[in-house]
């Protein structure tokens, strides 16, 4: 018994033929946006802080921008937004873009803390542990 074999579309006859009064054949609405109408992105590394400037969303929001919405009531890096979504960093670079063109979300600087400690704190703090 051999396998059926695959047919050849005709590629002619595939091609959509534009309606009475019409220039071009309908085009598919597309599902999502990949950049704003400029092409443009938001400058956003996986540190940066998210903070929620509108308490509710707003009735157009779609459900994956309620929900970073909801979770930014208080200010939360990029990288915990993707983990709790579940959403892949470009995604939320997406997403983040058009709450930040719509001014929904604030992006912040992360908190830069001092890079060394000081000394004599951390010797007053291994002493105090000895003596326990």
């Amino acid at each position: 018994m051999t396998p059926p074999q695959r047919q050849r579309r005709d590629l002619a006859a595939q091609t959509a033929t534009p309606r009475e009064g019409e220039d071009k054949p309908g085009n598919p609405e597309r599902m999502y946006v990949v950049a704003g109408p400029d092409g443009e992105r938001a400058e956003l590394d996986l540190v940066t802080l998210i903070v929620a400037r509108a308490t509710d969303p707003p009735p157009s929001a779609s459900p994956e921008q309620a929900a970073l919405l909801r979770l930014c009531a208080a200010p939360l890096s990029v990288a915990e937004l993707s983990a709790y979504l579940h959403l892949p960093f470009s995604a939320m670079g997406v997403l983040l873009t058009e709450l930040l063109t719509a001014e929904l979300v604030q992006a912040r600087a992360p908190i830069v803390r001092k890079a060394r400690s000081d000394r004599s704190l951390l010797e007053a703090v291994m002493n105090g542990l000895q003596r326990l």
